[in-house]
């Protein structure tokens, strides 16, 4: 590897030219000598492609012509940018804007960390600049999910400035080695959305491979904008899916068991706890019982649980890649 690498961005779109835009406005003004810009067009309809090429036309735009996802977008990108000569990948959210220095950081620690596979930014709010979204992540066993080291907390001290290894790295804005993605692959279009970085960090490992976090390479996110937010019919049905995907490869017999007792405990409503003091006698069980139906009746047609009932079905039934129509739909219809 050479100080100034050759390092192919990968940005996809998906109907969001105005971010794409904003995005690529912030990754033209990076302050390194040698990287190549390659847009994804996932088929949008919003009239992006032309917006991209007049704006931008220093930029590889390649057009897919249909949604393929997170992982089979981006993988079009990733294959283009190995094509032509890239040395390290560059993924980035179209909802994100980066620091001029970013790929300096990304690069000094790729020199550091030899076995590096995956670097991760340190990633703020676009709404709230110094609040942290992700400062690294990690596998929460007792749980069964992943966690964003530092989010919400406000970046003003030094807990978050040292290199360090992490579980994995933010696909909002990761830095792979070229020669890492040709040993582990790409990523698996099973997964869609979510859960295609850690499910590739994962892999990476098991070959040598660490994921490491680098704080000076630093990126401001809009925050699921493609998902409609967080708690979203949308992303809840990638997330619940593609978790119970996820644990299925990567997790022995008990931390699998965590993962879906830990889905069946978000899919049902909460059971009202016995109180201490209060009597055990059978009438208290029984109402208890009798409003914890009516609550699961209430949440029945609630869009979220839905989707987390298919998306669970889905999983049973060996159904991934895009999601259902209908969950789309829902998506569209709740309340922002």
């Amino acid at each position: 590897m050479t100080n100034h690498s050759l390092v192919g961005i990968v940005v996809l779109n998906w109907n969001g030219r105005e971010d794409t835009l904003e995005c690529l406005a912030s990754v033209f003004a990076i302050e390194y000598p040698n990287f190549e810009v390659i847009v994804v067009d996932n088929g949008s309809v919003d009239g992006s492609v032309p917006a991209i090429k007049k704006e931008f036309p220093q930029a590889v735009v390649l057009e897919t012509g249909r949604n393929l996802g997170y992982a089979g977008g981006n993988n079009v990108g990733i294959e283009a940018a190995l094509q032509r000569g890239a040395e390290f990948v560059f993924i980035l959210n179209n909802d994100a804007v980066v620091d001029p220095a970013v790929l300096k950081a990304f690069m000094e620690a790729a020199g550091a960390y030899p076995d590096g596979g995956a670097f991760a930014a340190k990633i703020y709010y676009k709404s709230a600049p110094r609040l942290l979204w992700y400062a690294g992540g990690l596998w929460q066993e007792e749980s069964g999910t992943f966690a964003h080291i530092g989010m919400h907390a406000t970046d003003t001290c030094s807990c978050f400035e040292g290199l360090t290894e992490t579980d994995y790295a933010c696909g909002c804005a990761m830095l792979l080695r070229a020669s890492a993605i040709r040993n582990v692959g790409i990523f698996d279009p099973m997964f869609f959305l979510t859960f295609e970085e850690p499910d590739w960090c994962f892999r990476a490992k098991k070959k040598g491979y660490r994921s490491i976090f680098v704080p000076g390479a630093k990126v401001w996110h809009k925050v699921s904008v493609s998902f409609g937010g967080e708690n979203s019919p949308l992303f809840i049905y990638f997330y619940t899916r593609n978790r119970l995907l996820w644990a299925e490869r990567h997790l022995g017999l008990n931390g699998r068991l965590k993962v879906w007792r830990s889905t069946v405990r978000e899919m049902l409503p909460p059971w009202e706890e016995h109180r201490p003091g209060e009597s055990h006698r059978f009438k208290k069980r029984y109402w208890r019982s009798i409003a914890w139906v009516k609550r699961l009746r209430c949440d029945w047609p609630n869009p979220t649980r839905r989707a987390m009932r298919r998306a669970v079905m889905d999983y049973v039934f060996r159904s991934f890649g895009d999601c259902p129509q209908a969950v789309r739909h829902a998506n569209r219809a709740a309340p922002r």
